[in-house]
């Protein structure tokens, strides 16, 4: 099974991007985040016409997630992140599809920082923390799949030179901290685990030629808890995707379960 994650950056301007890619790369389930769209306005009859069923969380040019599967429905089974009932940013969804649970997240930002807006990246990263708490060890194959705008560290790994960087909310210590927490209940960050030592960027700013130069970053992960990991064959980034005609800046992601 092939498990797929990509900020599509405004499913409407990009929605032939994705029925591309949906057709080459024919994922079993796609997470998708960023759609920038309403309920009422997500295509959803372009992706049945492509073979996809499909849930989504929208907000009308703002965040947005969806869960797409090849054949079938999810069946949802939480919409929006737990923990604030005031919190209206459409950035967190999650379903059953057969055995597997799988999540599609849009962690906020948080630039600038400080401020406001890299204090509700905190807190939004506290909730998720506590959430995915009681998803690690529930006995099921679970997959938290998205844009987490977390780079884990300085390495050419995770990103091309931290150097300009140093000011982001995707690099600060307190986001770090959160990511390696996160990953402390028992969860593995699939495509660090299969690709040690090798750039697997996933997103390339649209400023400073940073496609044409590489320089990308690592922000959209796979996170699987350990019944999930044994099951692990594959994992890697459709990056030749960022670089066709009004792409997004993000690449897909994705793992092969079996």
């Amino acid at each position: 099974m092939k498990i797929a994650t990509f900020n599509v950056n405004g499913i409407t301007s990009r929605l032939p991007r994705l029925l591309e890619w949906l057709a080459e790369a024919s994922p079993d389930i796609a997470c998708l985040q960023e759609l920038k769209t309403s309920d009422e306005t997500f295509p959803i009859q372009a992706l049945r016409d492509a073979g996809y069923g499909a849930i989504w969380h929208g907000q009308k040019g703002f965040n947005g997630v969806a869960i797409l599967a090849k054949g079938s429905e999810p069946q949802e089974t939480c919409r929006g992140l737990p923990g604030d009932p005031d919190d209206t940013h459409s950035r967190y969804l999650e379903a059953r599809i057969g055995d597997l649970l799988i999540a599609s997240i849009y962690l906020p930002n948080g630039n600038p920082q400080p401020g406001p807006k890299f204090d509700y990246k905190l807190k939004w990263f506290e909730r998720l923390i506590e959430h995915a708490a009681t998803l690690c060890h529930g006995g099921v194959p679970v997959v938290l799949a998205g844009d987490y705008n977390v780079v884990p560290t300085d390495g050419t790994d995770d990103i091309y030179s931290a150097k300009s960087w140093k000011n982001d909310a995707l690099l600060q210590p307190q986001t770090r901290d959160a990511w390696f927490r996160l990953l402390g209940q028992g969860w593995t960050d699939a495509i660090a685990k299969m690709h040690a030592g090798a750039p697997m960027y996933t997103f390339w700013d649209f400023f400073r030629n940073r496609w044409e130069r590489n320089a990308g970053l690592r922000i959209d992960h796979l996170l699987l808890n350990a019944p999930a990991l044994p099951m692990l064959q594959e994992a890697g980034v459709d990056k030749a995707v960022r670089g066709r005609d009004k792409p997004s800046d993000h690449a897909p992601a994705w793992v092969v379960l079996g």
